[in-house]
């Protein structure tokens, strides 16, 4: 793993976080690579009970918030697979880190916020 991210992201970063670890899944994802460490997609997902699309999906929108690491390996038998991996993060979330992510919102942050709620 690698370091810790700056504990006082941007309002673009927060929102990306925040909507990640938003979602009962992702959360048990964490979990499960915090508590087994780094794992492979299949196995992952026989071992949270969900299908590896969903879990695909799922391990995209953590890894585009920065939460996990994904890297593709081959196999022995030469076959491709992605492993994940937590990657280390620590955020103060009070209200005035809250605030002062707000005055950094962009509007592409603002306008993607509008989608999601369609």
């Amino acid at each position: 793993m690698t370091g810790v991210p700056d504990p006082q992201p941007s309002g673009d970063e927060l929102l990306k976080i925040l909507g990640a670890l938003g979602n009962p899944h992702r959360m048990r994802i964490i979990a499960a690579l915090v508590g087994g460490g780094r794992n492979y997609v299949s196995r992952l997902a026989r071992e949270l009970g969900i299908g590896r699309p969903l879990l695909h999906m799922h391990l995209q929108r953590l890894e585009a918030a920065g939460l996990v690491t994904g890297e593709l390996e081959l196999s022995e038998g030469g076959k491709a697979m992605k492993y994940f991996e937590v990657t280390p993060f620590c955020y103060a979330l009070t209200p005035e880190t809250v605030a002062e992510a707000a005055r950094t919102i962009t509007e592409e942050a603002r306008e993607t916020v509008k989608e999601t709620a369609r």
